[in-house]
């Protein structure tokens, strides 16, 4: 992981300039969206807040140091004071003016540094899947990552689907995997948010009042896990990025991820996480 750690100490030292995703990659030796999803899985939050934490964190230190509120805003990429004590008190839960006062409690946010330990412990079930091409159809909406815990949006977003609409598109499933999908993909340049689709996988036209998005053919990682809902489904993500990308020569390429609930008893069951992957060419 030293690539990753001078990644991080690029970041350090750019918290004043525009730390570039592209440019951490490069360092990293790997591909830009790798990176990011990489980074958010291991860390928990987006690359995007880390820095914005980070650079929250060093300019706390100089607004208690006494340096003009103004100046910082302007030194840690804010245009104004204003957006700047938005963005301050978001996180330390007072505003800079308050924050110099003495015996105020200020919130930090910790130096990342990563370390690869492989312990062998863990059994990780997964197969390489080689699919041709298909189309996603069904419902789309854009909504938070939560890395952690119940993403209230995507849950009132399935609540609203129509069940009859929903058992349609189950009828046109004919590829794997197959029946109802949870679909996640990144949008270009954000790692806060992403597309989210309750679909299936098909070669059949989208029937009417339904989106679609085609997938070209692809090489795929499937993880098979389960336990409680939705820790359980979670844990395939990280256990894709803690015990499973470092140890293989692949990446995680752009597209759709798929996630296909094989067994449901409510609050528990199985599932297979739907990885699209390209060789590691670092």
């Amino acid at each position: 992981m030293r690539e990753w750690n001078a990644a991080m100490e690029h970041i350090e030292a750019t918290l004043t300039e525009n730390v570039s995703a592209a440019d951490l990659a490069r360092i990293a030796l790997t591909s830009e969206y790798h990176f990011r999803r990489m980074f958010a899985t291991l860390a928990g939050m987006p690359l995007s807040e880390y820095i914005r934490r980070r650079r929250l964190t060093a300019a706390a230190t100089e607004i208690v140091g006494g340096r003009p509120v103004l100046d910082v805003a302007l030194a840690y990429g804010y245009g104004s004071a204003d957006s700047f004590t938005r963005a301050f008190k978001a996180m330390h839960g007072v505003t800079p003016s308050q924050a110099r006062s003495p015996g105020t409690a200020l919130h930090s946010q910790s130096r990342l540094t990563f370390h690869l330990t492989i312990e062998g412990s863990t059994d990780v079930q997964y197969r390489i899947e080689d699919k041709g091409p298909f189309r996603l159809v069904g419902f789309r909406a854009v909504v938070p990552i939560v890395a952690l815990g119940r993403n209230d949006v995507m849950e009132q977003f399935e609540r609203n689907i129509d069940p009859d609409a929903a058992e349609r598109l189950v009828d046109i499933s004919n590829v794997e995997p197959r029946g109802t999908l949870g679909v996640t993909e990144y949008l270009d340049g954000r790692d806060d948010i992403v597309e989210y689709w309750h679909a299936v996988a098909t070669t059949a036209d989208a029937p009417e009042g339904v989106e679609s998005k085609d997938v070209p053919a692809g090489r795929w990682v499937v993880f098979t896990g389960g336990g409680v809902f939705p820790e359980a489904l979670q844990q395939l993500w990280a256990t894709a990025a803690t015990e499973w990308f470092p140890t293989h020569p692949y990446r995680w390429a752009p597209g759709p991820q798929l996630l296909s609930i094989t067994e449901d008893e409510g609050d528990s069951g199985r599932g297979d996480l739907w990885i699209p992957v390209e060789p590691d060419e670092a």
